[in-house]
Order: structure tokens, then sequence, then C-alpha cells
């Protein structure tokens, strides 16, 4: 994937931006981030946002069906605020950013969509459906032994030379009702199906990284498509 190219213009990011989550990373508690609240304001929240508004038009020409939303409240970034109520951990904030550009006929695996991931070392941009259940799963597995050839397309095309990896978990057993000597049982035992492809702090840091997500975008709708029609929905 093209992930790196020389500067235009103007980066969206500063090295501001990771020195930030690296050092929330180890201060995670509340008097430090009060205390950077306007850092974190000025070097990650105001430009992720720009980041999601500059792919706006960008991933529209992927797919007419995916929501980028850049408001600053219930739009597509994340909040860095963690929900601790019923976890262990109780640090009060995420240590990297998140932008869900999820299917416009469902945000929580009713369909497929793509998701966003800016950490120190740690960036991606992934795509898929996560855990999807009943008759969304069956419409998956169904599709994968109906149309085996274009969903070794589909993926192969993702996994060689492209950077990108599958991501998820699987069942240990072959599910019920599909027969455990398909030459796709592997891919029938997912319980997640998504691919990741990963960026370099530098590639985020780069003024082409806009164009370099979309481009990541482009090569992983043929796989968004074959998900989306397996689960009833058009891409």
């Amino acid at each position: 994937m093209a992930r790196t190219a020389a500067a235009k213009s103007d980066a969206l990011f500063t090295p501001d931006f990771f020195r930030f989550l690296g050092e929330l990373r180890i201060h995670n508690e509340r008097p430090w981030f009060e205390a950077n609240k306007q850092r974190y304001e000025e070097s990650v929240k105001e430009p992720t946002l720009r980041l999601i508004e500059a792919l706006q038009p960008l991933l529209r020409k992927v797919s007419q069906k995916i929501v980028v939303d850049p408001r600053p409240v219930g739009g597509s970034m994340m909040r860095i605020y963690r929900d601790i109520r019923f976890s262990k951990d109780k640090t009060p904030y995420k240590p990297y950013v998140a932008a869900m550009f999820h299917h416009q006929k469902g945000k929580e695996g009713s369909a497929p969509g793509y998701y966003l991931h800016l950490e120190p070392g740690e960036s991606a941009l992934g795509c898929g459906v996560w855990r999807p259940e009943g008759p969304a799963l069956k419409g998956i597995r169904d599709a994968i032994v109906s149309e085996p050839a274009r969903w070794k397309k589909v993926t192969s095309g993702l996994t060689k030379g492209s950077g990108c990896t599958m991501i998820g978990e699987s069942l240990k057993r072959p599910p019920p009702g599909y027969p455990p000597d398909h030459e796709l049982i592997e891919d029938l035992k997912r319980k997640d199906f998504g691919v990741s492809v990963r960026f370099a702090d530098r590639d985020v840091l780069s003024p082409e990284f806009p164009e370099a997500l979309a481009q990541s975008a482009r090569e992983m709708a043929p796989f968004m498509s074959f998900l989306a029609e397996a689960m009833g929905e058009s891409f």
C-alpha cells in the first residue's frame, strides 16, 4: 500500500501528537491531563478532527455508505475518556486516538466499517465487522461457502504484498452446519472478519497521510463489499 510520499503541503499532525500520547500513557491521571488540556486540544483533538474532515470527500469516493463525521461531539472521533465503571483498569484516559467510520446502516456490528487507531508505534487502519451475530454471521459464512473464489480473491489481494493482515479471533472447532474439511474452514471458524494495515509514526506525520488512508481504504473496498453484501447491505 502507498503509505509514504514526499511532502507537498503542511502536515496535519506535529511531533507533539505522539509525544502527548506517550506522556499520557505514563501520566494517565486527571491532574496531569487537566494541566495539559489545552495541549491535548491543540496537538491531538483539533488535528484529528481536521484529518476526519479531509477524509470526508476521499472516503465518499470509496463508498457513499460510509459515514465520516468531523463533528467534535457525536462524530467519528471516539472519546479519549475511558468507561471505567466495570473495568479493573481504572486509568481514566485512552493513550491513543481512535475514529470509527461506520456503515450508514449500523454502528454495532450490523454492517462493516473502517476503524482508525493512532498510537505511538501502533497506528493502523482496520476494516470489517467485529463479532457479528445471528443472521449476519451466518450470512458471511454462507457467502464464503457459496463464493469461495471471490472470498479468496478479496482476501488474498489484501494479505499478499499489501501490508494487510487478517485480524480477530476464531473458534477452536468448526462451526455447526459447515463441513470440517472445507477448504476455507479456517475462515469459516472466524468470529471476527477484519483486516488491518499498519502505519509508522512518520507516515501519520506526513502531509500525505489522508491520501494514504484513502488509498488503503480503496484497496480494502472489495473485502468490505463482500461482507456488506453477505450481511444484506450494499457498499
